[in-house]
């Protein structure tokens, strides 16, 4: 089986208050396919049940990231999420809170039947 890249979405998304970097992995996804209606897998003979949809989520600590949480913001197809280092806090001027931003790229794919 090869894999076709047919759609490569990003988003970003933020967590204003608690550090929490599923919240803001989670808003990235959203953002990116906030925007996106796929019908073109009819006219290739496929299904949205057909696409592989692999999530990369950037934030400054990756092992935070729930990664089965943000798969559960994709409707379909076959997801993986990987999490890796990236992303940005910005720290509160006084306390312990920070922003805490994510970066998200979602990349949909298809078997080419070879």
């Amino acid at each position: 089986m090869a894999r076709v890249r047919c759609i490569t979405e990003m988003g970003m998304g933020v967590d204003v208050h608690g550090k929490d970097a599923t919240k803001a992995a989670k808003r990235a996804v959203s953002d990116a396919i906030r925007h996106s209606s796929l019908g073109f897998f009819r006219m290739l003979g496929k299904t949205a049940k057909d696409m592989f949809v692999d999530v990369t989520i950037a934030v400054p600590d990756p092992g935070a990231v729930d990664t089965a949480a943000v798969a559960k913001e994709l409707p379909y197809g076959t997801v993986t999420v990987a999490a890796v280092k990236g992303g940005l806090e910005i720290p509160a001027e006084q306390g312990t809170d920070s922003i805490l931003i994510a970066n998200a790229a979602v990349i949909v794919s298809l078997d080419d039947g070879t």
